[in-house]
């Protein structure tokens, strides 16, 4: 599964732009946000893509769920989001 991270300073739209193609190509992605402003990026930019993929008889689901993941050595949480069709 592909695997899409997304930093506080991501543009939700590129991001949107991103997931509707990986959703299209490999059926479904992951996304993952560490802290509140990645966060709130990763959400809208899943709203975003619902509407890009709409117009093609997708309907997206999202299943949250946390990940353990390295950034400099450091273990952190992340946020994962599972994107896929309904």
């Amino acid at each position: 599964m592909e695997i899409l991270k997304v930093s506080a300073h991501s543009k939700p739209k590129s991001v949107a732009g991103a997931l509707a193609a990986v959703v299209r190509e490999k059926g479904r992605a992951e996304l993952q946000a560490v802290g509140a402003g990645a966060v709130n990026q990763a959400i809208k930019a899943i709203a975003i893509t619902r509407g890009f993929v709409a117009p093609n008889g997708i309907d997206l689901i999202v299943i949250p769920a946390f990940a353990e993941i390295r950034i400099n050595e450091e273990e952190r949480t992340a946020i994962k989001f599972i994107v896929e069709p309904r």
